[in-house]
């Protein structure tokens, strides 16, 4: 193998392991959302945890997160509007990102 065929193994890797970051970051943010409206529809516990759950398979249905946006946006009513909740997605990441690089 050559030098550049190592680097570009090594590129390719990279890429991988990035994507499977983001991919493992999203899918924290959208639990953590899923949590955050639990609380603000009173739900506890369990509840909470499968309506978090639901907020996670919620971002499979299109690309890109506006469905997830629409399911909690639909589900909290006036409790909190699309951009509240793009608001706290953003801040969620953040979290989000954070939390995996500790765990790692």
């Amino acid at each position: 193998m050559t030098t550049f065929d190592d680097r570009e193994s090594a590129f390719e890797n990279k890429f991988a392991h990035d994507e499977e970051m983001a991919f493992r970051a999203v899918a924290r943010r959208n639990k953590l959302l899923g949590l955050w409206a639990a609380e603000l529809l009173g739900k506890t516990g369990d509840d909470a945890n499968a309506y978090a759950l639901e907020v996670v398979k919620a971002d499979f249905e299109e690309a890109g997160h506006e469905d997830v946006v629409r399911k909690v946006a639909n589900d909290l009513g006036d409790i909190a509007d699309a951009d509240t909740i793009r608001a706290k997605m953003d801040e969620l990441l953040k979290i989000a990102k954070g939390q995996l690089v500790r765990e790692v």
